[in-house]
C-alpha cells in the first residue's frame, strides 16, 4: 500500500468515528434538518434589498437554529435568479457560516451550486465550453483543466459543492439537455467526465481549491421517448446496464461523493421512487458510499404530478425509504415537519435517518467545512488571463469543421464579408442555459468585454465585414437586404441555430430550423455567392438541405464565452480546427440513429445515414493512419490486448489529430453493435510527421451484458477498427 492510500484509510476511520460521536449527541429535529436543502430565497432579504449580501439574518437564523437546515443552494433574487459579484457571494457565504456556528452542534451547511461550465452564477468567470462540446475536443487533459478552473473559482466564490457533471449520455437529440452531456458514447462520456471530476476534486476535495461534485442525474434521464424534459424514458435492464449505469459506476470509482437523481420515470417507476436504482444498484453494486441528493422539488412531484403517493407525506416516505438522502425542497421547510412526524409515528424507522445523516456528515467532514480554510484570493484564483487561454483552447478544439468544398475555408483576411443571421452578434446563444441566469438567455448581463462571433471577426479582418442582424431570434431579418449585400462582397457568413434554453423550456416537436432561418439561408445561396454556414445551438438542428447546397460548414454548438474568438481563429486559418462529433449529426428529424448500431439496423431498408456521423471532423491539413496491428492473435480469456497504430500528418500545416479505436464483437449471445469505441487518443503531428500510438484493450473493453443481465466476455472472434483499417484477434477459453 502507498502511504497515500493509508493516511487515506485513516483519515476515514477519524471521520467515521466523529461522525458517529456527532450522530449520538444529535436530536431527531438536527438529524432531519440535515437531510433538508432550501434555495437561498427561503433566507434572502425581500426585493433585491441588501444587494452586497441579499440575506435576510431573521429567517437565516430561523432555518438554522429552528429547522437545523444542512443545506442551502442557487442563486440570489428569484425570479431572475442571477449571478452575483465574487465579493457579493463571498458576504453571503460567511453570514451562513457565522449562523451555522451559531447552532448548538455548530453542524456547516453545505451550499450548493450549478456550476456546470465554469462558475456559472458568479460575474466574470471562466465559462467554458458546454460539455457537448468539450466532447468534441476528444481531449481528456482539457477536461481535466476545466474542472481545476470550476473549481478554483467556485470555490474562490465562497461556495461548497458543485453540481456536476452530467454522466447520463445524449443518445435523444430532442432532448432540451443533451448539451449537458459528453454525447451518445459510453466511453467518451466515461473518459471525459472522470477527467473532469479528478480535475475538480484533486486527491483531497477539501483542499482550499477543490470541491465535491455531483454526478447527474442518476439514472437514464436522458432518455426519453418523446424527446421532452422530465418524460417517461422506456429503457429495460440490460440496455441500462449496458449503456447508461456505466458512466456513473466511473463517476463513482473516480470518488464523487454525490449523486443528484434523475426528475423523471424509467420503465414507470420515478426516479426517487427507484428502490432497486438507488439501492440495490447504486450501493450494493457500485459501492457508492456518500449521499444522494433529490432533483429541485421532485419529493413532492411523486404526489403532485407522479400520482404515485396519495399525499405529501407519503411521497417523502416513499423517497427517503428508496434511498434518498437530502431533499432539495426547495421553497419551504414541508420536508423537515413530513418527515419529523414520520419518524415519530414509526414509519420511517430511525436507522434510515440515521444511515442519511451519516452520509452527510461524512461529505461534510471530507469537505473539509467542519475546519474552513480562509477563501482563496480573488487575485491569482479567478479569471485569470492563463485560465481565459485555456477556456479559449478548450473553444476551437470544441468547434467541428464539417464541410469545406474546395477549400472556401480559411478565409482570406482581406475578403469582404457578409454576415448574416440570428446567432451572429449574440454571447448568449455560444454559452446556453446555466449561463448567469437559468435560461442563460438575458443577453443584457453578458460581459461586453467578450466578443461576439462577429465582433471577433471584425477585429480580425482587414477587409470589409457587413453584418444583417437581428440582434434577436425575435427580430425579423432584412432578407431583401442580404440579397442587395450580397453583390459587394466575396463570401456570406451563413450564422443559425437557436437560442438558449434548458430543461422543459427547451421542449420542441421537431429538430427543424424554424422557417425564418430556412428563407434566410435559401435567399443567401440563391445569390450564387460562396456561402459558409455557421451553427450555434445546444442541438443538432436539421440543416441537410442548406449543407448540401453551401461551401462549407463549422458546427459551433455551445462554445463558451471564447467562442467568438475561437470562431474568429478557425475561419481565418489563425487556429487549425480538430473538433470532432461526439454524437451522429442527423439527416432528417426523424433519422436518429446513433453510431453504435445494432446489425438489424443497417439490414436491408435500414441504414446508418447520418448527414454527419460520430467522429467526423476535417482539418486544413491531412490525416492518415496505417500499420493496424495487434500484439497476438489469440489472446487468452481474461487477458489484456495490445493495439499498435501509426498516424501520419499528410498534409501541410501542422494539427492535432483524435486517433479512435472501435472494437466489433463478431458473434455473440446478445447481439452487439457494429462497432463501439474503445479508445482514443489525440496528438499534434507537424507535417510529414509520423507517430506510433499504442492502446491497451482490457477484458472489460470486451465484455457486455449478457442473457442474464451479468457482464460477461465470451471466448470468439473480435475486430479493432482504426480508419480505414481492420485486424482481427480471437479470445480463447
Amino acid at each position: 500500500m502507498s502511504g497515500r492510500s493509508v493516511s487515506a484509510q485513516e483519515t476515514n476511520k477519524a471521520i467515521e468515528h466523529k461522525v458517529k460521536h456527532l450522530l449520538s449527541q444529535m436530536t431527531l429535529e438536527e438529524k432531519v434538518g440535515q437531510m433538508t436543502q432550501i434555495d437561498i430565497t427561503v433566507v434572502g432579504a425581500l426585493d433585491g434589498q441588501h444587494a452586497e449580501n441579499p440575506i435576510d439574518p431573521a429567517k437565516l437564523e430561523d432555518a438554522l437554529l429552528n429547522r437545523h437546515v444542512g443545506s442551502i443552494l442557487n442563486t440570489p433574487f428569484a425570479p431572475d435568479n442571477k449571478a452575483q459579484p465574487i465579493e457579493t457571494w463571498r458576504k453571503m457565504m460567511k453570514t451562513i457560516q457565522d449562523a451555522s456556528s451559531k447552532t448548538r452542534l455548530k453542524i456547516p451547511v453545505i451550499y450548493g451550486i450549478d456550476a456546470i461550465h465554469g462558475a456559472t452564477y458568479t460575474q466574470n468567470s471562466v465559462l467554458f465550453p458546454q460539455a457537448i462540446n468539450m466532447a468534441a475536443t476528444f481531449n481528456s487533459e482539457l477536461a481535466f483543466k476545466e474542472g481545476e478552473i470550476t473549481a478554483r473559482e467556485v470555490r474562490a466564490s465562497g461556495q461548497q459543492w458543485n453540481f456536476s457533471t452530467v454522466m447520463d449520455i445524449g443518445r435523444q437529440p430532442l432532448w432540451p439537455r443533451l448539451w449537458e452531456t459528453f454525447g451518445e458514447d459510453v466511453h467518451l462520456a466515461t473518459v471525459m467526465g472522470t477527467s473532469y471530476i479528478k480535475g475538480h476534486q484533486g486527491d483531497d476535495f477539501s483542499a482550499a481549491d477543490k470541491l465535491p461534485t455531483c454526478l447527474k442525474h442518476y439514472v437514464g434521464y436522458s432518455y426519453p421517448l418523446n424527446g421532452k424534459d422530465r418524460t417517461p424514458a422506456w429503457i429495460g435492464e440490460r440496455t441500462l446496464r449496458e449503456y447508461f449505469l456505466p458512466t456513473f459506476e466511473a463517476g463513482v470509482k473516480a470518488g464523487s461523493p454525490t449523486v443528484m437523481v434523475n426528475s423523471a420515470e424509467v420503465d414507470g417507476i420515478p426516479g426517487h421512487a427507484n428502490h432497486h436504482y438507488l439501492t440495490t444498484i447504486l450501493r450494493g453494486e457500485m459501492g457508492f458510499k456518500g449521499f444522494t441528493v433529490s432533483d429541485w422539488e421532485d419529493i413532492k412531484r411523486l404526489y403532485t404530478r407522479d400520482r404515485l403517493a396519495a399525499s405529501p407525506k407519503e411521497a417523502v416516505k416513499i423517497a427517503v425509504m428508496a434511498g434518498i438522502d437530502m431533499s432539495m425542497v426547495p421553497f419551504d421547510f414541508s420536508f423537515y415537519d413530513l418527515l419529523v412526524e414520520l419518524v415519530k409515528s414509526g414509519e420511517v424507522p430511525m436507522s434510515r435517518i440515521n444511515e442519511a445523516v451519516s452520509r452527510i456528515l461524512t461529505v461534510k467532514y471530507q469537505a473539509g467545512l467542519f475546519d474552513p480554510k480562509p477563501l482563496l484570493p480573488i487575485e491569482g484564483n479567478f479569471a485569470t488571463a492563463e485560465a481565459i487561454e485555456t477556456n479559449r483552447q478548450a473553444a476551437r478544439e470544441s468547434i467541428v469543421l464539417a464541410k469545406n468544398d474546395n477549400n472556401i475555408l480559411p478565409l482570406k483576411k482581406d475578403a469582404n464579408i457578409l454576415v448574416a443571421g440570428p446567432t451572429a452578434n449574440l454571447l448568449s446563444v455560444m454559452n446556453g442555459g446555466w449561463t448567469i441566469t437559468w435560461q442563460g438567455d438575458t443577453e443584457s448581463l453578458y460581459p461586453q468585454e467578450k466578443l461576439t462571433v462577429l465582433e471577433a471577426i471584425q477585429k480580425k479582418a482587414t477587409g470589409k465585414v457587413t453584418y444583417v442582424g437581428g440582434d434577436s431570434f425575435d427580430a425579423p431579418i432584412d432578407i431583401q437586404k442580404v440579397v442587395n449585400e450580397a453583390k459587394n462582397n466575396d463570401v456570406i457568413l451563413l450564422s443559425l441555430g437557436e437560442k438558449p434554453y434548458t430543461e422543459t423550456v427547451g421542449n420542441i416537436e421537431s429538430l427543424n430550423l424554424d422557417q425564418a432561418q430556412v428563407d434566410l439561408a435559401n435567399a443567401a445561396i440563391a445569390t450564387g455567392k460562396p456561402v459558409v454556414l455557421l451553427t450555434l445551438g445546444g442541438r443538432p438542428r436539421i440543416i441537410t438541405s442548406i449543407a448540401e447546397r453551401v461551401s462549407g460548414v463549422v458546427l459551433g454548438f455551445l462554445p463558451g464565452m471564447e467562442g467568438g474568438e475561437a470562431f474568429a481563429d478557425i475561419l481565418y486559418g489563425d487556429y487549425n480546427p480538430n473538433g470532432k462529433l461526439p454524437i451522429s449529426y442527423p439527416r432528417n428529424t426523424n433519422g436518429i440513429t446513433p453510431y453504435d448500431y445494432k446489425p438489424i439496423e443497417s439490414f436491408e431498408q435500414n441504414t446508418y445515414n447520418p448527414l454527419y456521423p460520430f467522429g467526423h471532423g476535417l482539418s486544413y491539413t491531412s490525416f492518415e493512419t496505417s500499420g493496424l496491428k495487434v500484439e497476438k492473435d489469440k489472446v487468452n480469456m481474461g487477458k489484456n490486448v495490445n493495439v499498435t497504430v501509426n498516424v501520419k500528418n499528410t498534409g501541410a500545416l501542422k494539427g492535432k489529430e483524435a486517433v479512435l479505436l472501435y472494437i466489433n464483437d463478431v458473434a455473440a449471445s446478445v447481439t452487439r453493435p457494429n462497432k463501439q469505441l474503445k479508445a482514443f487518443k489525440k496528438v499534434e503531428l507537424a507535417p510529414g510527421q509520423t507517430e506510433s500510438l499504442s492502446f491497451t484493450l482490457t477484458p472489460h473493453d470486451l465484455s457486455f451484458i449478457g442473457v442474464n443481465l451479468k457482464r460477461i466476455v465470451e471466448p470468439g472472434d473480435f475486430k479493432v477498427m482504426v480508419g480505414k483499417e481492420t485486424v482481427g484477434f480471437t479470445v480463447t477459453k
